[in-house]
């Protein structure tokens, strides 16, 4: 029996050690690994061109400084905050997957972009597999995007075949592709349902070949799991160029744009936005952006100058600690490390005197932020101590610096760019780490700067000696 002529075939890999099977099973009888059997197509290995070939049949070495500078064009969106996180526009034939959760504002961005390029002059294709053409312009006129150049310049289908997206781009020739989303693609040649391992890696790879042989940019909308990762196999972030996740509150209206991989660009770099009834508006002042309006200074309250990439952006750290009831003391965070407020709390109760074993604690950033830097050390033991005491610190007061477990202090990077940001929204005075080495510290205009090189002395010159009153008292941890 023969095969039929072009049709490709395909065969159940095990993700684990690579063994193929012409049946899917759920045990693989290589290695006993369950579940781990994926559907893939069987690809035939292309022969290169033989004017490509060098002369001896194998490539040759090169030095590295000889090596010629690729030209990188870029085609800028349009969107200052989102070329921001890009590093400068989208790059021609690149790949790049936008995730979030669900209603967090993935498809009302990308239709902005797409409406930025279609600015430009460029067409864009939007091809969606999860609403209909109706569906997307009433998104386009909500977003008032039907009176500019994207009321011709984006050509929408409603397609989750990847093989007639591609047909269509190819016809087309747009500047830009957007999936939304890749769960929903789908292969033709492969039997396996929308959205599982099979579907979304080959419908990644067919989009790639799309984008390196054409020159296309192609965007993927991607959906994340219960923990918050991209859904679909770890390939596929290692196929695209570029990730980006849209983080923020659901109910809340700020949302950040982070770029957890990028080829072309930094991945440090933070874009911030507003969501409005016109969709994502920037924020024309993220350093403020996060913190909270007080009519006074509250117990618990800090407010740290962090860092995103090349932007200082001041976030306010709030604490609530509270007398536990019978049992495990609760220990909530959101937006910080969980793990890294169980540390702090164990150094306040060993180094500084703020016993808090019997409490509950709960630590929270304003706005929805997520930082992860260990300079946010420091604001949350002084919000711990603070809340402890229902005592505020000083008005005008800021503080960054990460602990060690011996209760010392430790310079972070950036420091006067931090201050100087700080300085600019009304901030007089500043705790932090005492400079290492002798080293000085930064001179910012208008600015107190309080060098202390311990946790007990920056709860003292905050709170005003609780640090020397509650050290005598026995430590509850």
């Amino acid at each position: 029996m023969t095969k039929a002529a072009g049709k490709p075939q395909s065969r159940y890999v095990c993700q684990s050690c690579g063994e193929s099977f012409l049946r899917w099973e759920g045990q693989c009888r290589a290695c006993s690994a369950w579940n781990s059997l994926v559907e893939t197509l069987v690809r035939e290995p292309r022969r290169a061109a033989a004017s490509s070939a060098p002369a001896g049949g194998f490539a040759q070495s090169t030095a590295l400084g000889s090596v010629a500078e690729p030209d990188v064009p870029r085609r800028a969106i349009g969107i200052g905050e989102l070329d921001r996180v890009l590093g400068g526009g989208l790059v021609e034939g690149s790949v790049v997957l936008v995730g979030g959760e669900p209603g967090i504002g993935k498809s009302t961005l990308l239709l902005q972009a797409a409406a930025g390029i279609a600015a430009s002059g460029a067409t864009v294709l939007y091809a969606t597999g999860e609403e209909s053409a109706a569906q997307v312009r009433l998104r386009a006129a909500r977003l008032g995007l039907l009176d500019g150049a994207a009321r011709d310049g984006i050509r929408v289908v409603a397609e989750a075949e990847i093989g007639r997206i591609a047909e269509i781009a190819r016809d087309e020739r747009p500047a830009l592709v957007v999936v939304d989303s890749i769960q929903t693609a789908t292969i033709g040649e492969l039997e396996g349902p929308a959205g599982s391992v099979g579907q979304v890696r080959e419908s990644a790879l067919r989009l790639m070949e799309l984008a390196k042989g054409e020159g296309i940019a192609v965007v993927l909308v991607g959906h994340v799991t219960k923990d918050g990762s991209l859904a679909g196999p770890k390939t596929l972030e290692h196929l695209v160029d570029a990730v980006l996740a849209l983080e923020g509150e659901r109910y809340a209206s700020l949302r950040l744009v982070r770029a957890s991989k990028n080829r072309f660009g930094s991945t440090e770099e933070v874009g911030v936005f507003e969501m409005g009834e016109a969709g994502m508006a920037e924020v024309t002042d993220p350093a403020r952006a996060f913190l909270a309006e007080h009519d006074e200074p509250a117990p618990g309250s800090v407010v740290a100058p962090t860092l995103e990439g090349s932007r200082p952006i001041l976030v306010e750290v709030q604490a609530l600690v509270a007398p536990g009831l019978v049992g495990s003391p609760r220990r909530t965070a959101s937006g910080v490390d969980p793990n890294r407020v169980a540390l702090l709390i164990a150094v306040l109760g060993r180094r500084a005197g703020i016993g808090l074993a019997s409490h509950d604690v709960y630590v929270n950033l304003a706005g929805g932020l997520s930082v992860g830097e260990p300079g946010l050390d420091l604001p949350i033991a002084l919000a711990l101590a603070s809340s402890l005491r229902d005592r505020p610190i000083r008005d005008r007061t800021v503080a960054i610096g990460e602990v060690g477990l011996l209760g010392e202090l430790r310079p972070v990077a950036g420091l006067e760019r931090r201050l100087r940001e700080a300085a600019r929204l009304g901030f007089r005075r500043a705790v932090v780490p005492r400079a290492a080495h002798g080293g000085s510290l930064p001179e910012v205009a208008g600015m107190e700067i309080v060098a202390v090189p311990s946790l007990r002395e920056a709860i003292s010159e905050t709170l005003g000696g609780v640090a020397e009153r509650v050290a005598s008292a026995p430590a509850r941890c």
